[in-house]
């Protein structure tokens, strides 16, 4: 009989599950959930970049996903499934009990947003992440030199410190911080004691200064002089980590009854989204693989010998088999990418949901239409009319930093910038500047490694950026100078996740087999045009003189 593996794929709005054939990478059925809470816009506030999620559109998500697949899926699917792994955004962290339950599923803080998720865009932290590398430059030991040198607000150690600060409820609370890559595969086994469940390699290693050379996570000392408050937590975290080729443990009882499934199924330990993605795109050495979302990351992976000691800065860090077992995974990435489109087309569309929508001419179920189908063609729109707008001819250069900078050199507590408009900017006009921006954006990520003697021999791209816009992927392969692969699966990210399961449960013995016999392979190519990449060239000047100007000048 076939056998199968789940990949539980939980990004920044919704999750997904899908089930694939482990012998021939075929993806037999795939269900997603939006998360209700998240959608209504609870427990956020836009304005002072604080975004939670409550557990429960987790733990809904996570039951609903994997029935209804297994229901789609054929006849005997869900007996012969052999393992279930999970991706999820990060650095997500929540503050949990000693029996490691999030705080918000704890009477009391049901309703706090401090006791919930706090999602990997997350910016209430600039202040703890400017005191964490202040610290860092001063301290005998310097605890951000794995993570690029600098960290981030979006990271481990300065969102924890951020709600242990602002919250002595939670903080009084709270035993223990857990990644929300990590708390799904431990409420999965059953286990989710903060001391002894499956720490990530990659969560540990990119968002919390975790690093051998160090024996863990950075010293007590070091904690303490942070914030006396962080006395004493790093006895009740981790110590050792584990990559994603793991198994964690089986289907607890429990879980196995919700979901239909033996108690013989092994739960891999827990990873990043964008890694796994990576991992499903087939990412192979020296290859960079872009997520290209709501934000993207940018993954590399390199031979451990080949890369040495060297350190390569301004990234998100670098770790032993954080992304592919045996290799270092080297990450980067964007803070905002289709984040700046959606914000644009926010925009465009304030007039007809406060003008139209307070219309007495026409009924509520007319209005509702009108409004939903005319949104959904904005950008579709917008990208046809920007097609046709010659490169340069508008005079507008932007400047990609809406939700701060996370790379080259992480500063949350930047802003983006529109400049050269005149009254003849029209809405695709401007459109195409943002698409370039965040064009330039990523080739300021390449131009990065490469300086710093990492080199780059090719660029495979996934995610629902790479997969709907040619608009975008043309610029962005006129601006790198590089052709860009994108990746045939809709889901790459989950069947990244499911070949991680499949090494997990032993049906192959790493990621590199797994990878050749399920990888979907790519759908299409993108080529630089050569006229193009010498007009991007001067553009880009630009673009980094307004961006010296916005940082520097400004602050």
């Amino acid at each position: 009989m076939a056998k199968y593996t789940i990949g539980l794929d939980y990004g920044s709005d919704s999750v997904r599950s899908l089930i694939v054939n482990v012998e021939t990478g075929e993806e037999l059925a795939s269900v997603v959930f939006e998360y209700p809470r998240w959608k209504r816009g609870e427990y956020c506030d836009a304005p002072n970049n604080q975004f939670r999620q409550h557990p429960f559109d987790y733990l809904e998500g996570l039951e609903y996903t994997i029935v209804e697949a297994l229901k789609q899926a054929p006849e005997g699917v869900a007996e012969n499934v052999v393992g279930i792994s999970v991706d999820t955004t990060g650095s997500t962290p929540v503050a949990v009990d000693e029996k490691g339950t999030p705080l918000a599923l704890t009477p009391g803080f049901e309703e706090n947003p401090n006791a919930m998720f706090v999602l990997w865009k997350d910016h209430t932290a600039v202040k703890e992440a400017a005191e964490i590398n202040e610290l860092a430059k001063k301290s005998d030991i310097d605890f951000t030199k794995y993570e690029g040198g600098i960290y981030s607000s979006e990271w481990f150690w300065a969102k924890l410190l951020h709600v242990t600060r602002e919250d002595a409820g939670v903080y009084r609370a709270a035993y223990s911080w857990v990644e929300h890559c990590d708390w799904i595969p431990a409420v999965l086994t059953g286990d989710t004691n903060p001391k002894t469940l499956k720490r990530s390699r990659c969560a540990a290693g990119h968002k919390a200064m975790w690093h051998e050379a160090f024996g863990g996570l950075p010293s007590e000392e070091f904690l303490t002089q942070l914030d006396p408050m962080l006395s004493g937590l790093k006895d009740r975290l981790f110590k050792e980590t584990y990559t994603c080729d793991v198994a964690a443990g089986t289907l607890s009882e429990e879980w196995a009854k919700k979901l239909g499934l033996s108690t013989n199924v092994v739960i891999g330990v827990g990873a990043f989204d964008a890694h796994l993605g990576a991992v499903g795109a087939q990412i192979e050495p020296y290859h960079l693989s872009k997520v290209m979302g709501t934000s993207t990351c940018d993954m590399l992976i390199a031979p451990l010998e080949e890369v040495g000691d060297k350190l390569v800065s301004g990234i998100c860090g670098q770790v032993d088999g954080s992304i592919v077992p045996g290799m270092l995974g080297l990450e980067a990435g964007q803070s905002a990418f289709g984040d700046i489109y959606a914000w644009f087309r926010r925009l465009l569309e304030w007039p007809m949901q406060n003008i139209l929508a307070d219309s007495d001419l026409i009924d509520e179920a007319t209005k509702k239409k009108l409004i939903d189908e005319t949104s959904g063609k904005i950008i579709a729109k917008l990208s046809q009319e920007a097609e046709n707008i010659p490169i340069a001819e508008s005079g507008i250069v932007a400047l990609d930093w809406m939700n701060g900078r996370r790379t080259p050199d992480a500063n949350q507590a930047l802003k983006g910038a529109i400049m050269g408009l005149n009254l003849g900017s029209d809405a695709p006009r401007i459109f195409r500047a943002l698409v370039e921006a965040t064009a330039f954006g990523s080739k300021a990520i390449n131009d990065r490694f490469i300086s710093e003697g990492i080199r780059i021999d090719g660029v495979i791209a996934l995610g629902g950026v790479a997969k709907k816009s040619k608009l975008v992927m043309q610029i962005v392969a006129d601006v790198l100078d590089m052709p860009i692969k994108v990746a045939r699966s809709e889901q790459a990210c989950a069947l990244g996740t499911a070949m991680a399961a499949a090494v997990a449960a032993g049906v192959y013995e790493n990621l590199g087999e797994a990878q050749a016999k399920m990888g979907g392979g790519f759908e299409m190519e993108y080529h630089p045009i050569p006229e193009n990449v010498e007009k991007y060239k001067a553009l880009y000047e630009k673009y980094n003189k307004l961006g010296k100007f916005i940082e520097f000048d400004l602050n």
